[in-house]
């Protein structure tokens, strides 16, 4: 049931793009756009993502406000450094150790990172995890810091709304092969 009702909700997702994307609510959007998100969903689907623990609301809410906070600081201070009399500032790429534990929060991870203004990532090394982002004034030792400050606390924010340890279990271990008979 519940992988029906996901199927739905992303056909769902995907029609609302389509007729975001053509700006009209008419029938033939909608159609046109049921029609892409099956063809979508059967000729080119994504594997599954294992999830593991638990979202703590509470927790994430306190991960998005801090995220819209850096969104706004970091919009600010790149706007200025383009305005700003004087040479341009001192870029360079930086290289992050991150401790999350699943593919999934990595992902969500280098997707906020993206979203901040003034860094970008460049390469993800999966197996070690390591993140190498190009970065935006780093001609102080106080805006490198920033930025290592900023990506350690997004990282323990969401290890506060999705990966606690308490709460954690692998994927191996979380998830049973049907084939198995479970024990007794």
């Amino acid at each position: 049931m519940r992988w029906l009702l996901l199927r739905i909700w992303v056909l769902i997702w995907l029609m609302l793009v389509w007729v975001l994307l053509w700006g009209t609510l008419s029938a033939a959007n909608l159609l046109s756009g049921l029609a892409i998100a099956l063809l979508i969903t059967v000729a080119l689907p994504l594997p599954p993502v294992p999830v593991q623990g638990k979202v703590h609301l509470l927790s994430l809410l306190h991960l998005i406000v801090r995220v819209a906070w850096y969104l706004v600081m970091s919009s600010f201070q790149v706007a200025w450094l383009a305005v700003r009399p004087g040479p341009p500032p001192l870029n360079a790429v930086l290289r992050a150790q991150l401790t999350v534990k699943s593919d999934l929060v990595l992902a969500l991870a280098v997707s906020i990172y993206n979203l901040i203004p003034g860094s970008i990532v460049l390469e993800i090394d999966q197996v070690r995890r390591l993140i190498y982002a190009h970065v935006i004034d780093v001609g102080s030792e106080k805006s490198v810091n920033k930025f290592y400050h900023q990506v350690a606390e997004v990282e323990r924010l969401l290890i506060a709304a999705f990966e606690r340890d308490t709460e954690w279990h692998p994927a191996s271990e979380a998830t049973t092969d049907d084939t198995e008979e479970a024990p007794r």
